[in-house]
């Protein structure tokens, strides 16, 4: 057991915010707080988000649905889990889940549980991913895509899954993450 001496970290005070961008996918704050050891920082930078959300989905034969889609920031086409972010008043953050489930991939059905919360950055970002876990997913309909993403539809066996971890080939940590815990599930 780790023995620590020093109290726990506070929370910060917050003396003043204002948004330096705000659109729906770049939203930046800035913030002026006070330390709990009375220090001030005047320029403490905040990435806001909505909440991200990403599906394991297993079929009833046990494969796993990936996605791959080209990543702009990265400039590479790789595999992801389906996707998306809650962002429609009034859905809750499993039916966003859903939903993205079946518009990237066109599986649905089987049934779900929350698998996983992470944060990117805890230090700059404000949100959280979720992850779910749904089995017995199937085929239920077409893809239905926006009119900016291409998305090809991957099921994988557990083997294959743990080969494009291994390699390197699912490069999103939020995504990596949750299958490792899922692949660790498997072996219990």
């Amino acid at each position: 057991m780790i023995s620590n001496n020093r109290n726990e970290p506070g929370h910060w005070e917050v003396l003043e915010s204002s948004y330096l961008h705000k659109e729906p996918w770049l939203t930046m704050r800035k913030d002026a707080v006070r330390l709990p050891n009375g220090r001030t920082i005047d320029n403490f930078y905040v990435w806001e988000y909505p909440p991200w959300l990403n599906v394991i989905a297993v079929t009833e034969n046990g494969e796993i649905v990936l996605i791959r889609q080209y990543r702009h920031g990265i400039g590479k086409v790789s595999y992801e889990l389906p996707a998306g972010v809650h962002d429609k008043p009034g859905e809750s953050i499993l039916e966003a889940a859903q939903r993205e489930l079946l518009e990237e991939t066109g599986y649905g059905a089987g049934t779900w549980k929350q698998w996983m919360a992470l944060s990117a950055n805890p230090a700059l970002q404000n949100n959280i991913t979720y992850t779910f876990l749904a089995t017995g997913v199937c085929k239920v309909s077409q893809q239905q895509l926006d009119t900016t993403e291409e998305i090809s539809v991957h099921p994988v066996s557990p083997e294959k899954l743990s080969e494009l971890i291994d390699n390197g080939e699912i490069l999103q940590a939020l995504h990596a993450a949750p299958i490792i815990k899922y692949l660790c599930s498997l072996q219990q």
